[in-house]
């Protein structure tokens, strides 16, 4: 039975697992992100995907989730600031170090496969897979297939301002980038964590659940997804699951919303997980 390598590529840490055919973990292990410049940093890499290999005793197919994504006609990392790899043909230099083909995805995208395929989207046609962690990142998946886009950049809503800003609100503050007011701004875990500091713990869910109803309620409008998953710190604030539904119909454009917002069923784990499943037989 074949074997699949899964690499969630973070800029702190790296996190590589093996499955076996079935979805079954073989092993798992974590290192550093290196920073030491890029040739360093994807030899360290390589080494890192090979010594999994060989531990798990067996040549593997290799997918590889990562913040940014690749550009579909240069091939090079884009918008992955915080890893030694953007700017970089990470794919086409890991590939023949490796000598195989790797695929590559959007860390976010990984997730949304993961919870689509056998988690909390299973059966679901359209899935739309939120991460609300120290950033905020989007996925969608159809009929069990990541969906890309023309740049690369499919589901990418927190770089979208909020909507319905309030005066207080507008215009937002700054993004790393380079915009002003963007949803990462607002629904992040350190943008709870500031309101949180700035208001107590039960007015700054109540502010956070309609900045977050008006964010996905930009999803909802446009995408209309059967589920909406959600990982990252924030998703283990509980509360947001029954708040959050109460407040859509003030901005979705539909007489009700019945759209589930549910936590992820795999957690932290569905990153590497949906890396793995890049390769479609698993």
């Amino acid at each position: 039975m074949s074997l699949h390598l899964g690499v969630d590529l973070g800029g702190t840490k790296i996190e590589i697992a093996v499955f076996d055919g079935r979805g079954r973990e073989v092993l798992r292990r974590r290192a550093p992100t290196p920073h030491a410049g890029y040739d360093d940093a994807l030899s360290v890499f390589s080494s890192l995907i090979l010594e999994a290999e060989k531990d798990a005793d067996a040549a593997c197919t290799v997918g590889i989730g990562m913040p940014g994504t690749l550009h579909p006609r240069s091939g090079r990392v884009i918008n992955a600031y915080n890893t030694p790899f953007n700017g970089r043909r990470l794919k086409q230099d890991l590939e023949a170090r490796l000598r195989r083909e790797v695929r590559f995805a959007n860390d976010a995208n990984c997730f949304a496969l993961s919870e689509a395929i056998d988690g909390a989207g299973e059966g679901a046609s359209v899935v739309f897979g939120a991460i609300l962690g120290t950033g905020v990142g989007g996925g969608i998946v159809v009929h069990g297939r990541v969906l890309n886009g023309h740049h690369g950049i499919g589901g990418e809503w927190g770089h979208t301002p909020l909507p319905w800003m309030t005066r207080e609100e507008y215009p937002g503050p700054g993004c790393n980038c380079g915009r002003l007011g963007c949803i990462e701004q607002w629904c992040s875990g350190p943008a709870l964590a500031r309101e949180k500091d700035a208001r107590g713990e039960d007015n700054a869910l109540a502010v956070y659940a309609d900045r977050l109803a008006r964010a996905l309620s930009l999803v909802i409008n446009f995408l209309d997804p059967e589920v909406i998953v959600v990982g990252g710190g924030v998703s283990r604030e509980s509360r947001l699951y029954a708040s959050v539904p109460e407040l859509l119909p003030r901005y979705v454009y539909a007489p009700s919303v019945e759209t589930p917002i549910v936590p992820a069923k795999h957690g932290d784990a569905s990153g590497v997980r949906g890396a793995a499943m890049l390769w479609p037989d698993l």
